[in-house]
């Protein structure tokens, strides 16, 4: 199974046309009038297609498991809500919608598991129509709609986020001292006009307070959750399987560092997901962050298998396992760490993080965040040689010459000693 990232776009815009299509017929009906409520003026529910294309991407792994098919969905609506909804409340922070759900309540959970089942009942009716359709498109035109389509989208948010960023009323007294750009101002009031319509009584405030660094849930903050997770993480199962298997073994995700990026994605995605949850009962947290874990774990091993054609851990000999690639036992273990990580462990590091002086922190924020990004492609990049060096691929260039010096088979099976085959099963 590969990803076509053609067919996947595919997906991405049939489904998300269907929704806002739904959408557009239920608000015609109640409010009598045609209301285009996305963020984007294209005829797409971004969010809801981006759904859809995970849920087609990822359920055809699980063969005819419709209970985990439901746990993956319902993981996938839930992640992907939350973390548009956090890049948009980031990109939007000036606008009062005067019209959102209340986040982590009772209702928005029964919207959750509804919509879930709705999406995966959705996905089984029309997914075989779409393949078919999908497969009819020679690649060519595949490529060029992915290509077109996420111009498209990427242009129209740029517009607006800049209409929203600018705000309605800059622009007005722009206009009345005879400084403003046509193009800007036409951007603007095209963009405002409509969210005005869909959202009667939206508007742009100043919020601006003291310099701090890291306030609420802000991208610095969870760049710092992700490295202090992933170097908890990593020494937590380095721990872990010196006291169990009496044996030191490196957990880390990269070359260079004990950092484990499996625990630091895990610790920003329930932070983004559950904190909303924290004033809620303990048991509504652990349901939660059951599923979540679960669908993480399931997805970070079909990306490693995928990407570099290894499997670090299989659960195939486990009772309850989905796929082999988690299990119910760690998804209960998985809620626990939700629950405790929601309501001890994140308060304190929020606080910490906090206190950090805003100029220095910010810079070192960002230093430290390339570090960890070029770590990451060079890691990849030693794994690709190490499988290329299976088949008896030669190195193409100074860099894969470089690589093979310096971090031979050895090193990487050393390194990552749990690491097995995809194809073949066998430890590296």
């Amino acid at each position: 199974m590969t990803f076509d990232f053609g067919k996947q776009t595919l997906f991405l815009l049939l489904y998300g046309f269907l929704a806002w299509t739904a959408e557009v017929v239920y608000f015609a009906v109640r409010k009598k009038k045609f209301v285009n409520r996305g963020l984007l003026s294209l005829p797409i529910d971004f969010e809801i297609g981006a759904v859809f294309s995970g849920v087609a991407f990822i359920l055809p792994t699980l063969g005819r498991n419709y209970f985990g098919m439901y746990l993956i969905t319902l993981a996938d609506l839930v992640l992907v809500r939350s973390v548009v909804g956090f890049f948009c409340g980031r990109l939007t922070k000036n606008i009062t919608w005067l019209e959102k759900a209340p986040s982590g309540s009772r209702r928005n959970l029964l919207f959750n598991l509804l919509a879930a089942g709705a999406i995966l009942v959705v996905y089984l009716l029309l997914q075989p129509v779409f393949l078919v359709l999908a497969a009819a498109l020679p690649g060519a035109v595949l490529t060029v709609l992915w290509v077109a389509a996420w111009a498209l989208i990427a242009g129209n948010f740029a517009a607006v986020v800049f209409a929203m960023r600018k705000g309605r009323d800059s622009f007005e007294r722009q206009r009345e001292k005879g400084r403003a750009d046509r193009l800007s101002a036409w951007i603007s009031e095209t963009v405002w006009k409509r969210l005005e319509k869909a959202y009667p009584g939206i508007r742009d405030e100043d919020r601006r307070t003291e310099i701090s660094f890291a306030k609420g849930m802000s991208l610095d903050k969870l760049i710092w959750v992700f490295l202090i997770s992933a170097l908890l993480g990593d020494v937590i199962e380095t721990l872990y399987c010196r006291l169990v298997g009496g044996t030191w073994m490196s957990r880390s995700s990269v070359i260079f560092g004990p950092f484990s990026f499996v625990w630091g994605v895990g610790a920003v995605l329930l932070t983004v997901s559950l904190n909303r949850l924290k004033d809620k009962n303990d048991r509504w947290i652990l349901l939660a962050g059951g599923i979540l874990g679960g669908a993480f774990e399931y997805m970070c091993s079909l990306f490693t298998e995928l990407v570099f054609g290894k499997v670090f851990w299989d659960y195939s000999d486990m009772p309850l396992n989905i796929g082999g690639r988690t299990n119910l036992l760690f998804m209960f273990f998985w809620g626990i760490l939700g629950l405790v990580w929601v309501k001890i462990v994140y308060p304190p590091l929020e606080r910490f993080i906090e206190k950090a002086p805003p100029v220095a922190a910010k810079v070192l924020t960002w230093v430290i965040l390339v570090l960890t990004v070029l770590n990451g492609l060079f890691t990849a990049a030693v794994l690709q040689r190490y499988n290329e060096r299976q088949i008896g691929e030669p190195p193409s260039n100074v860099l894969e010459e470089f690589i093979d010096d310096t971090y031979d088979d050895a090193f990487v099976e050393h390194r990552w000693q749990n690491m097995v085959s995809a194809d073949t099963g066998e430890s590296a």
